[in-house]
């Protein structure tokens, strides 16, 4: 049986060196995944022993891509004290972190002296960019592609000087 891949389940097969993700949001669609969110309101947390419990397929793609070489790394910037869906995100990132995702966290407040794109953006090997657009609320709107050079280059300045400064995920206290 053959699966349809997405395009950024596409660009992702395509890597051979890096992705890498920058949030910048407090909250993304907390209705799209109102299940989640209200067991993690309720008190659910996910057990670190059942694997097959996490989010899946995603873990899954990410196992797959880091097992191939790619490194994979995002950085959440975020504002202090956090949001309930930082929270809530934060509970859950040992998840992928045991998938083989680096993550880090930097405080809104370190990062005012950088020059940052307006949108949160995956970037592929460093050529290839995926801004996505969010309405006020967190609901994702569309989905950008872009090879454009110069944007490329913005988004992998910015991308480093994040990660430079941020907080490794085992580190990071909310």
């Amino acid at each position: 049986m053959s699966q349809k891949l997405s395009d950024f389940e596409k660009a992702l097969a395509g890597c051979t060196r890096s992705a890498v993700h920058l949030e910048m949001r407090d909250g993304y669609a907390v209705d799209r995944e109102s299940a989640d969110f209200t067991a993690w309101r309720a008190g659910h947390r996910h057990d670190p022993a059942d694997r097959d419990a996490w989010w899946r397929p995603w873990l899954t793609l990410i196992e797959e891509t880091v097992g191939r070489g790619v490194e994979v790394r995002r950085a959440r910037i975020v504002s202090l004290p956090a949001s309930e869906y930082i929270r809530f995100e934060h509970s859950d990132t040992f998840t992928n972190v045991a998938a083989g995702e680096q993550i880090r966290w930097l405080p809104r407040r370190q990062a005012s002296d950088l020059a940052l794109p307006g949108n949160d953006f995956w970037l592929f090997d460093g050529t290839l960019v995926l801004i996505n657009h969010f309405t006020g609320d967190g609901n994702p709107t569309e989905k950008e592609w872009s090879s454009d050079p110069a944007l490329a280059k913005l988004c992998a300045t910015s991308f480093e000087a994040v990660w430079e400064r941020a907080i490794p995920h085992d580190e990071f206290q909310i």
